[in-house]
């Protein structure tokens, strides 16, 4: 299925590209989020017609995630979990922990925003965790995860 893409996405393109995608891949996901139209006649005329008004809202997206980088560098967030002596955690620490973590202390994250790219953290300690905040902005923060 061609789609027209609404905003950039990482791994198949930016703003106003016309791509081939999985059927599914673009009924299901890209479509309902609004990252992307079918690439009709129509569609394409009325994209052409917004084109100046969506890439000065991108930058504008762009420009705001990387404020927000630049208060979260160097952050670290404290979350406390029940452990076992060896400092393994009863359970684990999950992206809704630390957005949740996050949001006590005054920044506006969302769950989808922390990468956790080993699963959850399972170990009491230090541990370094990537914030998406944009396809092209990142922010590494330091989790301390302390036993309770």
């Amino acid at each position: 299925m061609e789609i027209i893409l609404m905003e950039k996405v990482v791994n198949l393109g930016q703003l106003g590209d016309i791509v081939k995608v999985k059927e599914g891949y673009a009924r299901n996901f890209l479509i309902p989020t609004g990252k992307a139209k079918r690439a009709t006649t129509h569609n394409k005329e009325a994209f052409e017609a917004r084109r100046a008004e969506l890439e000065r809202v991108q930058t504008e997206l762009l420009a705001q995630a990387q404020a927000r980088v630049e208060k979260m560098t160097g952050l670290r967030v404290q979350i406390a979990q029940k452990a076992g002596v060896d400092g393994r955690l009863f359970g684990s620490v999950t992206n809704h922990d630390i957005a949740t973590a996050l949001q006590a202390q005054g920044f506006d994250t969302h769950k989808s925003e922390v990468r956790l790219p080993n699963g959850p953290l399972k170990m009491i300690g230090d541990h370094t965790v990537v914030l998406s905040l944009h396809s092209d902005v990142t922010a590494d923060i330091t989790v301390v995860v302390v036993a309770e």
